[in-house]
């Protein structure tokens, strides 16, 4: 039933400079500002190529305010979307998961869902915004077995688990599976990435910090990589690059979560990401 990748929640202590960050480094626009009773926040709703970008400022006590008391700014939930929301809801409430409606978005916790927060709103077509294409990935870092989480995630949300690709990095030391939702026609899909005591990351680093499963980053697709990353080297952000010089680099890289208010972001340039994805023949080659 989950169809896109459509937004990231974030946690943020201030809007405005937070809105102010995501303009100057990613080229986002400021589309709308609403407010969340389930969240207790004020909310500065930006377009990020065809996806948002939602900065939760708290209004009072609650949700917001509690995980910035925690854990400091940084990503609140995943968003996703469904053209079924409420056959969703009546699935997840037939499953006995904990969800909350407020309007027309499910919030589910992280207690559903081992450790990952989802907003799921309906489906909707944006014009793009942006050197952004847009989001097609949130990460589920584990330590729960990746298996049972994909069975349960496909369970929960009627996936088709035979689309699923298997997943594995000896860098950066995890196992799992990308649950990829319309393969070979979009990328969107969670992230399923079990880390292991014995195989030391920043990623095992974070699972322990956070006591073991989270939410841990999300990834967008540029159709403009070149463009994006010198933009964001000259509003001085820290990027990491998928190998050698972020000089040379010219498919992907990591930006640290310190420039963008607690959100660890992958970037790839289009068509890239099928390279992991199960389908490398779909990668166009990068033009010289």
């Amino acid at each position: 039933m989950l169809e896109r990748v459509d937004r990231m929640l974030l946690a943020v202590r201030h809007r405005a400079r937070a809105t102010e960050t995501f303009v100057r480094l990613l080229g986002a626009a400021p589309a709308r500002e609403t407010h969340s009773a389930h969240l207790s926040a004020t909310v500065s709703v930006l377009s990020l190529g065809e996806s948002e970008i939602e900065l939760c400022e708290p209004s009072g006590p609650g949700l917001v305010r509690d995980h910035l008391d925690r854990w400091g700014e940084g990503p609140l939930f995943a968003g996703y979307s469904t053209s079924r929301l409420d056959a969703l809801a009546d699935r997840l409430r037939a499953r006995g998961a904990a969800f909350l409606r407020e309007g027309e978005r499910l919030y589910v916790p992280g207690t559903t869902t081992f450790g990952f927060p989802m907003a799921i709103s309906p489906s909707a077509q944006r014009p793009r915004v942006g050197p952004v294409s847009f989001l097609y990935e949130a990460t589920n870092t584990l330590d729960t077995d990746w298996r049972t989480v994909a069975a349960r995630y496909a369970d929960l949300f009627d996936l088709d688990a035979s689309k699923f690709s298997p997943i594995g990095s000896e860098r950066f030391g995890y196992e799992g599976t990308l649950t990829l939702f319309d393969p070979p026609a979009r990328l969107d899909r969670i992230e399923l990435s079990q880390t292991f005591a014995d195989r030391p990351s920043a990623m095992r680093r974070f699972v322990e910090r956070r006591g073991g499963d989270s939410l841990y980053m999300c990834y967008v697709e540029t159709h403009d990589f070149d463009a994006l990353k010198a933009r964001l080297l000259a509003a001085g952000a820290t990027l990491t690059p998928r190998s050698g010089r972020i000089e040379d680099e010219r498919e992907g890289a990591w930006v640290h979560p310190k420039d963008l208010h607690g959100l660890l972001l992958g970037i790839s340039r289009t068509t890239l990401a099928w390279e992991w994805s199960g389908r490398p023949e779909l990668v166009t080659p990068l033009a010289s």
